[in-house]
């Protein structure tokens, strides 16, 4: 089935976007949600008119991204845990934890968004990555102390 994107979606594509799904997902996920229309001629006309629209939207919400990355950017998250006499933490530091701490700190972000190589088990400087939009990630500066 193909169906046409008014949202970006990481696995699909972007805004504007025709892509063939399968019946069962465009049915019962995309449809509902508001995140695509079917593929129609009458759609594919109104997507010709709405272009301009929706351009405006994409610039508008890739603008949003940027600054949000630049608020994200600005921040450098302190987390004190307890670690052994080589400076190995007891567990480790994951995205969960990153995401509570920024949620504590005013910004709400998606733990899935954000992007550990592996979980911090050592105390010293650490970066993580943000995924915000499939064109705008922002980098967090994570130092791990000794409590």
């Amino acid at each position: 089935m193909k169906v046409i994107l008014k949202e970006n979606l990481d696995n699909l594509g972007h805004i504007g976007d025709i892509v063939k799904v399968a019946p069962g997902y465009a049915r019962n996920y995309l449809l509902p949600k508001g995140l695509a229309l079917e593929a129609t001629t009458k759609n594919a006309k109104a997507l010709d008119h709405a272009k301009k629209h929706l351009e405006y939207k994409k610039n508008k919400v890739l603008e949003q991204a940027r600054q949000f990355a630049a608020k994200i950017e600005g921040i450098a998250l302190t987390l004190s845990h307890q670690a052994g006499e080589e400076g190995k933490l007891f567990g480790a530091v994951t995205n969960m934890e990153l995401a509570e701490n920024l949620k504590a700190q005013g910004v709400e972000i998606d733990r899935k968004k954000i992007v550990l190589a592996e979980p911090i088990k050592q105390v010293g400087d650490f970066t993580a990555i943000i995924k915000i939009h499939p064109e705008v990630n922002a980098t967090l500066k994570v130092t791990v102390t000794k409590a």
